[in-house]
């Protein structure tokens, strides 16, 4: 296993900060509130091997005021990393965090010590702590074992303190990424750019190129790439997807809005729209 973990990068409450776990897994400091979204710090998935280390230990993160889970495949909803997130929260403030789910998966995460469970549908919204939060719809499929096919899936947009930030989950390209744009209109749109190879696997997920046209009709001012790299998912070589997804930024003459983070990197997006 490649990489190293990182220090977490704490923000001012007024700026939202995105730091990158690896995979689809995120650390998000919106409004002064600490989200994480689909937590996976498990060096196994059942058949899955992690190739690169998580870029924060759990160890290291700050209390988790939130959790928000996107399907309930388990490469985003890790049961062992859960229980491990929660009991670092109890540790640090005796308090655990709520949690948000689509609609169906709510058994899965009842057991575990989350203080509250919320399930939405696509489009539906819950106030949390002083952040709004939208669950957007996607292109994928939510059974965990292939028979329960009533779990949902779905995105999110985070809105607190003026800034707004989307999490696709895993999905394909489809024309939902115009209308999620027109409604919510995030500044920062969180893409998945892997396991597009062989192209039957493009029903369920997006290449690079469909990442970077679902950013452009988003209308968003800066898109981070997830989804690679750290689990061998489809069969294109790691490396790929990153280089495709430059090339075609390049292409496009909007690379200066893609923003790859490494593992453990954070980036820190300000009221007036700056990145550093």
């Amino acid at each position: 296993m490649t990489g190293i973990s990182r220090p977490v990068e704490l923000v001012d409450p007024n700026e939202l900060g995105v730091t990158f776990i690896g995979h689809s897994s995120f650390l998000l400091q919106v409004h002064g509130r600490k989200l994480l979204v689909d937590p996976v710090f498990s060096k196994r998935l059942v058949v899955l091997r992690r190739q690169r280390r998580p870029g924060v230990t759990v160890e290291a993160l700050p209390a988790i005021d939130v959790v928000l889970l996107t399907h309930a495949h388990m490469d985003h909803l890790d049961m062992a990393s859960l229980r491990r997130v929660i009991r670092a929260t109890r540790k640090l403030t005796g308090q655990t965090p709520e949690v948000v789910v689509p609609r169906g998966v709510e058994d899965l995460v009842e057991r575990l010590g989350f203080s509250r469970i919320h399930g939405l549908a696509w489009w539906e919204q819950i106030e949390i702590q002083g952040l709004t939060i939208i669950m957007t719809p996607c292109k994928h499929w939510g059974a965990r074992m292939f028979r329960d096919t009533h779990r949902g899936y779905g995105g999110y947009v985070i809105e607190g303190g003026g800034q707004s930030i989307y999490h696709s989950g895993d999905t394909a390209y489809f024309d939902g990424f115009r209308e999620i744009g027109a409604k919510l209109k995030p500044e920062v749109a969180l893409l998945p750019i892997g396991a597009y190879f062989p192209d039957t696997y493009r029903s369920v997920h997006t290449s690079p190129e469909e990442a970077v046209r679902a950013f452009v009709e988003l209308g968003a001012d800066q898109m981070v790439p997830m989804h690679y790299g750290t689990f061998r998912l489809g069969r294109e070589p790691m490396e790929e997807p990153v280089q495709r997804l430059e090339a075609e930024a390049q292409r496009l003459g909007i690379n200066r809005k893609i923003k790859i983070l490494g593992e453990g990197e954070t980036m820190h997006l300000h009221a007036a729209t700056s990145i550093r």
